[in-house]
């Protein structure tokens, strides 16, 4: 098997949980280097990986084939750019760039360069998504009139770290942290929207980054999904539903695969690693092809982001398809984007 030698640009909470153990555990990667400023947390479990001050200092080595970046959103777009300059394949934390503008540089200077860019969307491999993705594949919904999905949070004190709470820092705040992903997702299932329609504002004070946010997206065909998330939910909610014109999905967000990883559990390769859900984790009520109306508790099948990487090392060794790349992206950057300006000026963006 095909080494693939990797460069990690910071070891903070993502690159200790998200990233580092996957890239371990693959037989088909090799963590060369990690950029660590003042600290040496990695010698514990990577003793083999070269600890570097600066990521500048790590794209030194030419051994190194894939970097990732996984720094602050803030300093995205210039360490991809470093890297790519340096010739590296990138795999960048999402939600990729601060805005457009900059994702429209990065891809078409790994365009120019011939290099893989990639970004970290590893909420496509959650358990409650994928059973999403299998309940329209089957159907039996109908045609999808409304979806809401959600992830919320009880965080009623704000983060210490300056880049996800300074509102005076672009790219702080939820829409594009935990709004990352459920755009994403919306994307994926049902295509790129019309227009849209956001309020976003930070319920803990204007002091802080936004810590809400509620956008409505709008399509040709009627349909309409509403994305949500706030941090002073005490009672959990259903993270997806959808109504059809033949019933409905109830889909709670049941994927533990980050607390499992907290709290210090090793993935598999090749293998599911997560524990077994102890109950459902879903409703489908809908009305079968006899016309009879079937109420089913439904539970999910594992998800794994063993399987983001497990793509990236097919994409650079076979030229397969790559996960989540930066050009199609760049459509999750515009809605982003939109939304900013939808809230700030209070008003509907049309998109097409």
């Amino acid at each position: 098997m095909k080494l693939i030698k990797v460069g990690l640009c910071a070891f903070g909470m993502s690159g200790k949980v998200f990233h580092a153990p996957f890239l371990k555990e693959h037989p088909g990667f090799f963590i060369t280097g990690i950029v660590e400023r003042s600290k040496e947390d990695s010698k514990e479990n990577y003793p083999d990986a070269i600890i570097y001050r600066s990521v500048e200092d790590m794209l030194k080595n030419e051994d190194i084939e894939l970097v990732v970046v996984n720094t602050p959103i803030q300093t995205h777009f210039e360490h991809v750019k470093l890297a790519l300059e340096a010739g590296k394949n990138v795999v960048v934390e999402k939600p990729f760039t601060v805005t457009v503008l900059e994702a429209e540089e990065l891809v078409k200077l790994a365009e120019k360069k011939g290099l893989l860019l990639s970004v970290y969307q590893n909420r496509r491999f959650d358990r409650d998504y994928l059973q999403v993705q299998k309940i329209l594949k089957e159907k039996c919904l109908g045609d999808i009139k409304e979806v809401e999905i959600r992830f919320d949070r009880y965080r009623t004190e704000p983060s210490t770290k300056s880049h996800k709470e300074d509102p005076q820092q672009l790219g702080s705040g939820a829409l594009h942290d935990l709004g990352a992903h459920l755009i994403d997702q919306a994307v994926q299932c049902f295509g790129f929207p019309e227009k849209l329609f956001a309020d976003i504002f930070s319920m803990k004070g204007d002091d802080f980054a936004n810590d809400y946010f509620e956008i409505i997206l709008y399509y040709k065909n009627r349909l309409r999904v509403r994305l949500k998330s706030t941090v002073f939910s005490k009672e959990t909610h259903y993270a997806y539903i959808l109504h059809g014109e033949r019933g409905s999905f109830l889909q709670e967000r049941a994927d533990n695969q980050e607390n499992e990883l907290i709290s210090g559990s090793l993935p598999l390769y090749g293998k599911d690693w997560t524990l077994p859900l102890k109950e459902s984790d879903g409703i489908l009520n809908f009305i079968n092809d006899n016309a009879k109306t079937e109420r089913i508790l439904t539970t999910s099948e594992p998800g794994n982001y063993m399987n983001y990487y497990q793509q990236i090392y097919e994409s650079m060794v076979f030229g397969y398809a790559l996960p989540s790349p930066a050009t199609e992206i760049i459509q999750n950057m515009i809605i982003i984007d939109a939304a900013e300006r939808s809230a700030k000026e209070e008003k509907v963006i049309n998109l097409i």
